[in-house]
């Protein structure tokens, strides 16, 4: 193993950063095999990606029937008819109003360069507000939106221009709804006028932000915002979506809707795929050509992701999304552990913070993670300072392996407080 990992650190650049010792050998369900055996509890789903388990036996089915047919065309070039019903089923499921289009990419990073570049078509403008604590991918315009500078922007020079970020309410960081309202507002008194705005961005929960769940009252201020300057509201469900908090998409959790949703980990169950949906009106503003990509919508991966909404149809997954959230929300909140400063989230996107943004306990949500990893428990930590833990384990997870998972967990922090 030692040798395996000498040879990886040989081969990759430094800046392929990988956080685990091992290396999976196979996986099923929430279960990775290690290469030496261990069977590990999977608590991070492959960065939220896998709602519908590792190898979900509805999903691979699909993707190995489409490998008997053909793997690639270019949808572009040679259409296939699977997209176009993929499309048809987004476009009912998305909590968009009016007639909605989709088109499908690789990344979530490419749903979110594409869902930019269709606002600056519809409005033809050219600014961006983007929030504090946002994750949006790792290509320079994603970047740029990300609002978060180590590791993701530190070392990769200026960013894209255009782009501004506002604050994002959270209670342990004492920003209020208010707070970030007047945040926005200063931004078209400090940097660009409203007019020149052509979207904002925002997460329903933030993923890599720490799993802040945006305040209903703050969603409905930046909706009034948009439709007062006339400005496109685009939704970040790539790590939020398909089922992760009990509803298909988290916008549902709300009484206003986006323009633009983006979509892309879960949505295919494993496999490359992502999308954007959106107001037809908007979605039609870039001209024939101007949006596509060679492998965007692959077959593979569109193919899974019919079946990764049968999976979250017929197996009642949204009830067990909440089921889970409730179970894993109590369990946190009844431990004896000071150190969590707040637990929050929706259904099953869930996180714990470790001290809060005036002293923040990083070193501690370190430990716990490290701990658990030695008792065969894989967990994330997100948040800026690096003190949130974020829990996203399949929702097709056993009861049994859950609450072993569980057990481990509590545990580890008990443990930590003793190192």
């Amino acid at each position: 193993m030692s040798d395996l990992i000498t040879r990886m650190r040989e081969a990759l650049p430094n800046g392929a950063s990988v956080m685990c010792d091992w290396f999976a050998q196979s996986a099923e369900n929430a279960t990775i095999t290690a290469a030496d055996g261990r069977k590990i509890i999977d608590f991070a789903g492959g960065i939220g990606v896998l709602n519908t388990g590792h190898r979900h036996p509805k999903v691979a089915a699909a993707v190995a029937a489409q490998l008997e047919k053909f793997t690639h065309t270019a949808f572009q070039v040679v259409p296939y008819e699977s997209y176009v019903l993929l499309a048809e089923r987004i476009n009912k499921l998305v909590p968009i109003g009016g007639k909605v289009k989709s088109q499908f990419f690789s990344s979530g990073a490419e749903a979110v360069e594409n869902a930019v570049k269709i606002a600056r078509s519809a409005t033809r403008r050219n600014g961006v507000i983007a929030f504090g604590g946002a994750f949006h991918g790792r290509t320079m315009m994603t970047l740029a939106l990300t609002g978060k500078v180590l590791p993701y922007q530190a070392d990769f020079g200026a960013m894209p221009a255009g782009v501004f970020h506002a604050l994002y309410p959270a209670d342990t960081q004492n920003i209020s709804v208010a707070d970030a309202v007047k945040s926005i507002k200063r931004i078209f008194k400090s940097d660009i006028l409203p007019t020149d705005v052509a979207a904002i961005i925002l997460e329903p929960v933030q993923g890599e932000g720490g799993f802040n769940v945006c305040p209903p009252e703050f969603m409905r201020a930046v909706r009034e915002i948009c439709d007062e300057h006339g400005i496109v509201m685009i939704a970040d469900e790539v790590q939020a979506g398909f089922g992760r908090t009990g509803k298909l998409f988290a916008m549902e959790h709300y009484d206003v809707q986006p323009d633009i949703i983006t979509m892309a980990k879960s949505m295919a169950g494993g496999f490359v795929l992502s999308g954007v949906a959106g107001k037809a009106e908007i979605m039609d503003a870039p001209r024939k050509g101007g949006l596509g990509g060679t492998y965007a919508g692959n077959p593979l991966g569109v193919a899974a992701a019919m079946a990764v909404l049968d999976v979250i149809e017929e197996e009642k997954l949204l009830e067990r999304s909440q089921a889970l959230g409730a179970r894993l929300t109590d369990f946190l909140r009844n431990l004896n552990a000071p150190e969590i400063s707040e637990v929050r989230g929706l259904g099953s996107m869930v996180a714990a913070e470790f001290g809060d943004d005036e002293a923040p306990n990083g070193e501690f949500a370190a430990k716990v993670q490290k701990i658990a990893m030695q008792n065969n428990l894989l967990l994330l930590t997100c948040g800026a300072h690096g003190n949130v833990i974020r829990f996203l384990y399949p929702l097709t997870i056993e009861d049994e392996l859950f609450e072993q998972g569980l057990a481990v967990l509590e545990k580890a922090i008990e443990q930590a407080r003793q190192v």
